[in-house]
C-alpha cells in the first residue's frame, strides 16, 4: 500500500467555516452508512466511478458527501436518495497495489440537497444547503451533558445479546458527542434507523434516538432471536 500525502487533516476539516464550504459537491449513497461532524469514516474504495470521485475531490475542495439510498436493495445506478447527508474531508489517501483507495472521511457538516445535477461525471453531484446545519461548525460544549445512565444500560444489553465487550473506561471518559456519534454509526441498525440519528437536531437529541433504537433492538431479539435490521 502506497500512502500519499493530503493537505486535508482533522484540525482543518474542524476550523473548516460556512463560508468555506463549496456549492457543488459529489455524492456517495452508501446503504447504513452515515457521517457525523467530527467522526471518522474509513472507505475502501474499488469502483471506477468512486476512484475518479475521489480523485477529482482531492484535485479541488477534497469533500465528499455521504447519502444513503432510500431502499437499501436498491442496486441500480442512481438509486432514490435521502436529501439530508453528511459532508467529510478526505484527512487520509492511501493506493493499494491491486489499484483500491484507502481513504478516511473526516465529517464537517450535514447538508439538505438542494438539487442534483446532471453531470458528465461518472458519479453523482449536488448542490448543498449548508445553513440548516452550521452549528455542525461550532465548537463542541460540554455544558449540559447528556444523561449516560439509561444509554449505558441500554447498550451493555445490546453488547450482551451480541455476545460482545466494550472498552468501559474509554466509553465512560469519551466526549459526549464522540461517544454518541461514533455509537450511531458503528452500530448496525437498518438505514431509516441511521437515518433518523443522522437527521437529530443535536447530540442530546441523538442520544434520545439511539437509546430508543437500542431498546427496541434488544427487545426484537428477545421476542425473536432470528431478528436482524433491516
Amino acid at each position: 500500500m502506497t500512502e500519499k500525502p493530503t493537505s486535508s487533516t482533522e484540525e482543518e476539516a474542524a476550523k473548516t467555516h460556512l463560508g468555506d464550504l463549496p456549492s457543488v459537491i459529489p455524492i456517495f449513497p452508501l446503504a447504513g452508512t452515515i457521517l457525523l461532524p467530527g467522526s471518522n469514516l474509513p472507505l475502501n474504495i474499488f469502483e471506477p466511478r468512486y476512484l475518479k470521485m475521489v480523485k477529482d475531490a482531492r484535485a479541488s475542495h477534497a469533500l465528499i458527501g455521504m447519502v444513503q439510498p432510500q431502499n437499501a436493495d436498491d442496486q441500480s445506478h442512481a438509486p432514490a436518495i435521502y436529501d439530508i447527508g453528511g459532508a467529510g474531508r478526505i484527512s487520509h489517501y492511501a493506493e493499494t497495489k491491486d489499484g483500491r483507495n484507502i481513504i478516511r472521511l473526516t465529517g464537517v457538516c450535514r447538508f439538505r440537497i438542494k438539487s442534483e445535477l446532471e453531470v458528465l461525471t461518472p458519479y453523482r453531484q449536488a448542490q448543498p444547503d449548508w445553513p440548516a446545519f452550521s452549528g455542525d461548525l461550532a465548537p463542541d460544549s460540554n455544558i449540559n451533558p447528556i444523561e449516560r445512565t439509561q444509554l449505558m444500560d441500554a447498550l451493555k444489553v445490546y453488547l450482551d445479546q451480541k455476545g460482545l465487550q466494550a472498552d468501559y473506561d474509554g466509553i465512560n471518559t469519551a466526549p459526549d458527542s464522540v461517544l454518541i456519534n461514533t455509537l450511531s454509526m458503528i452500530i448496525p441498525f437498518a438505514v431509516p434507523e441511521k437515518q433518523a440519528l443522522l437527521e437529530s437536531a443535536d447530540t442530546h437529541t441523538r442520544a434520545e434516538t439511539l437509546q430508543s433504537l437500542l431498546v427496541m433492538l434488544t427487545r426484537a431479539t428477545q421476542q425473536d432471536p432470528s431478528h436482524r435490521p433491516s
